[in-house]
């Protein structure tokens, strides 16, 4: 967690609204508070909003740049490497990635003509947690970042409906239900 100050924006930067998913410019001079840093983003609160901007733009925030190593310098097969993109995942209210959390219940790759089609079936915390809208974009947006992956769905599911007995011992842990 993060002090709450006001800070002035150094640079625009892109940001993600928080539920809804949609693309904003947060401009130069805009006055923001930074209410987290989870995985590799930040969430400030902007205008009465909240957004997620991401790690790599921390520097228009006068924060560290959060970058995560390129997914296709890692060894490991097609699979493996779309699984480290999904634990890099956050929910923005949860500092817990979404594999952890049990929020992925299956993913399919498919090979193509052209590359590889992704399609992953997940869930939310609760059927009427907002954060859809921005977990899907986030997902869609890094899985397309490997190479060869030319397509990727993300389809949110709630049956089975998600419990505490999906998280991982490890998101427990960091949750303190342990």
């Amino acid at each position: 967690m993060f002090k709450q100050d006001t800070i002035e924006v150094l640079r625009e930067c892109e940001a993600l609204l928080i539920p809804s998913g949609v693309k904003v410019t947060i401009q130069k001079g805009s006055l923001v508070m930074i209410t987290q840093a989870l995985g590799n983003a930040y969430t400030v609160y902007v205008n009465g909003n909240l957004a997620r901007v991401a790690g790599k733009d921390g520097d228009a925030l006068g924060m560290v740049i959060l970058n995560d190593d390129d997914v296709n310098d890692l060894e490991g097969s097609l699979e493996d490497k779309v699984w480290t993109v999904l634990k890099s995942c956050f929910d923005p209210e949860i500092p817990v990635n979404i594999v952890d959390l049990g929020l992925v219940y299956e993913c399919h790759i498919l090979k193509q003509d052209a590359g590889y089609s992704v399609a992953i079936k997940m869930t939310l915390t609760a059927a009427g947690c907002g954060m859809g809208p921005v977990l899907v974009a986030d997902i869609e947006q890094k899985v397309r970042e490997i190479f060869d992956v030319k397509e990727v769905k993300v389809e949110l599911v709630f049956e089975p409906p998600w419990s505490r007995s999906m998280m991982s011992d490890v998101a427990k842990l960091q949750l303190g239900m342990l």
